[in-house]
């Protein structure tokens, strides 16, 4: 078999593959809030969001960010605020939630593409870092206690949140939009752009790409959609506090993302989907959780060292 008809082949069974587990996802995410608790499937779903938001940049982009709860966070707060203390409906809220993290990677993202490597990631860390420390002194954010009693409201003047189905299949309807929106970019001239951004920048440059601009706009993508998640769990759970913009926060996400895969659609959600099953379940137990994802990270890391989606891509289609 040639190369060519060989590359062809696996790209095909590549789709096929993914196509069936992106069918697969959203039946077991329909059937989910019947047989699981639905608040843990929304937390789930947010946390997902953001770990696919983080991918568009590191995945597809090769721009490794130590700063983006600071979007996940600082959407939270604005959504929080405006939804409890100037009576806005969810949706706007959520709205301006992603608005103000897509302004924010705006900022923040003009200053660290001037950068590359370890001195962009650290530029984003100091960005994250400045913003903390304006969340804990900021009068509307309310200090270590946090916007708390967001109400949920009623989504378009209709549908009423406070019940747990509705809101449920509201998250998973925002959650698969932000989903598809990534898809798109990725599957788009302008992914392809990207992609070869990552693999080598500077035969991009020499074709005539004006990279930074390229690179700043995938930032502020990632982080609008960052934002997003952070937004819809500021409704989801009620509140927003410190938590969503600490740089563990940061630290959490890239773990998400490691483990399920960078630079898989699918990746991600399995990876976030794991440590927050992992929370989950060890919050009650008084075993250490940090200590059992950072043993889970090291065995994939061995195992699976392209994640576990990534190992099951690269096994499944290996050329006999």
């Amino acid at each position: 078999m040639s190369e060519v008809t060989l590359h062809e082949a696996r790209a095909a069974a590549s789709l096929r593959l993914e196509r069936g587990l992106v069918a697969l996802g959203i039946v077991a995410l329909v059937a989910a809030p019947f047989l699981i608790y639905p608040i843990f499937v929304m937390k789930m779903l947010c946390f997902a969001l953001f770990a696919c938001a983080f991918n568009l940049l590191l995945g597809y982009t090769g721009l490794l960010s130590f700063g983006h709860a600071a979007f996940f966070g600082g959407a939270a707060y604005f959504c929080a605020y405006a939804v409890k203390a100037w009576g806005w409906p969810p949706e706007a809220g959520i709205l301006l939630g992603t608005a103000c993290a897509a302004l924010m990677g705006l900022a923040v993202g003009f200053l660290a593409i001037r950068r590359q490597g370890i001195y962009f990631a650290m530029i984003t860390l100091a960005m994250a870092q400045m913003f903390y420390f304006f969340c804990v002194q900021a009068p509307f954010t309310e200090g270590e206690d946090g916007i708390q009693g967001v109400a949920r409201g009623t989504l378009l003047g209709i549908v009423d949140l406070n019940v747990p189905m509705n809101m449920y299949f509201f998250v998973l309807a925002v959650f698969l939009l932000g989903i598809f929106a990534i898809w798109r970019i990725v599957n788009s001239p302008f992914g392809m752009i990207l992609r070869s951004i990552r693999e080598n920048e500077n035969r991009a440059i020499s074709l005539g790409y004006s990279v930074g601009r390229y690179k700043l706009a995938a930032f502020v993508m990632s982080a609008a959609l960052a934002g997003l998640a952070g937004a819809l769990k500021a409704i989801v759970f009620q509140f927003a506090t410190l938590t969503d913009v600490t740089w563990q926060m940061s630290g959490e996400v890239i773990l998400m993302t490691l483990l399920g895969g960078i630079g898989t659609m699918v990746g991600p959600v399995v990876g976030a989907g794991l440590v927050v099953a992992l929370e989950n379940t060890l919050a009650t137990s008084g075993f250490p959780v940090t200590i059992a994802t950072g043993a889970i990270f090291m065995i994939c890391v061995l195992i699976f060292r392209r994640g576990i989606v990534g190992e099951v891509y690269a096994r499944w289609l290996a050329p006999d």
